[in-house]
């Protein structure tokens, strides 16, 4: 192993982690072949295959979940090594890692460019998740701050409030409530809905706006996917129930509407999360303190929201 490379950990890491040489290559922005060229050497170098294949499957040997941890340590030495350099250079020529959850990407990219713009030299890096695949990120130390709804309980975490989160519904345009007032819930409770899958962040929100009255509502279909999901509501293929953070273009175009429920918008918050014992370099620190300050007003910029629920 001493001729191993930490460009090799790292790719092996990644394979690891998504039990997916394609997947690896995507957020590496690299080739499948460089991937796979790069884990071959390190298994030369281990003398031991760290991955076995089951026709499409992929799947860690026992030396490979064993590499796996050490390779996680080694990698988390040098990250900290960074992080302890970067203290000496300020925000200036730092590496800002964010994560969001889905419906963040929406306003986050323009955020970080906005605070780019106002500090110079800062390189800018975000990753968009699932509620499960972010919480596993801070777990692991992947990101130094994680944007999300519902900061996790379960973990020794700091999360701080920087925005207002409306969560709506939504409908067609053609759709024989849009342009109604004050609708019942129990209107509402009568329409197939569209909705997020279930652990999802969007999901947990629905299960606060429609609480015991949940069961009763006709779920005509679940989807992961966001985008996918306005689309079947444009479609006519039920309701929405999603964050008014992703609707913006919808709303603007006129090919979505929002319904005047009686009870809605349910509001949450934007939260910046962070591990409480991880030491912030001094650009999450900048980033951090700049989302507090800033982000409420800048996010009411680019994705504003309009119409009668609003």
């Amino acid at each position: 192993m001493k001729n191993a490379t930490l460009r090799q950990l790292k790719v092996f890491e990644a394979v690891a982690r998504h039990l997916s040489f394609s997947r690896a290559a995507e957020e590496l922005h690299l080739t499948q072949p460089a991937v796979s060229t790069q884990v071959s050497k390190l298994e030369e170098h281990a003398g031991n295959a760290l991955f076995e294949q089951f026709g499409k499957k992929v799947y860690l040997t026992a030396a490979g979940a064993e590499l796996l941890a050490i390779s996680r340590n080694i990698i988390g030495q040098f990250e900290a090594a960074e992080a302890a350099m970067t203290q000496f250079r300020g925000v200036t020529g730092g590496r800002l890692n964010v994560g969001v959850i889905s419906a963040g990407d929406y306003f986050l990219p323009r955020v970080m460019v906005e605070f780019a713009g106002r500090n110079k030299g800062v390189t800018l890096n975000f990753t968009v998740h699932n509620r499960a695949g972010l919480l596993a990120c801070i777990g692991e130390n992947q990101t130094d701050l994680a944007i999300m709804v519902r900061p996790p309980t379960d973990m020794d975490t700091i999360a701080q409030p920087f925005a207002v989160h409306p969560y709506v519904i939504v409908a067609a345009a053609d759709h024989p409530l849009a342009g109604k007032r004050k609708i019942p819930l129990a209107r509402i409770m009568k329409e197939p809905f569209v909705s997020r899958e279930k652990g999802s962040d969007t999901f947990h929100a629905m299960e606060d706006a429609f609480g015991e009255n949940l069961p009763l509502l006709h779920l005509a279909m679940e989807i992961r996917s966001t985008e996918t999901i306005k689309q079947a509501v444009i479609a006519g293929m039920g309701l929405g129930f999603l964050s008014a953070h992703t609707l913006s273009l919808e709303l603007r175009t006129g090919s979505l509407t929002l319904l005047d429920v009686q009870g809605f918008p349910l509001m949450r918050n934007w939260y910046v999360v962070h591990r409480r014992t991880k030491r912030l370099p001094p650009v999450a620190q900048a980033f951090k303190d700049f989302l507090l300050a800033d982000g409420e007003a800048l996010i009411e910029k680019i994705v504003p929201i309009t119409g009668p629920a609003h």
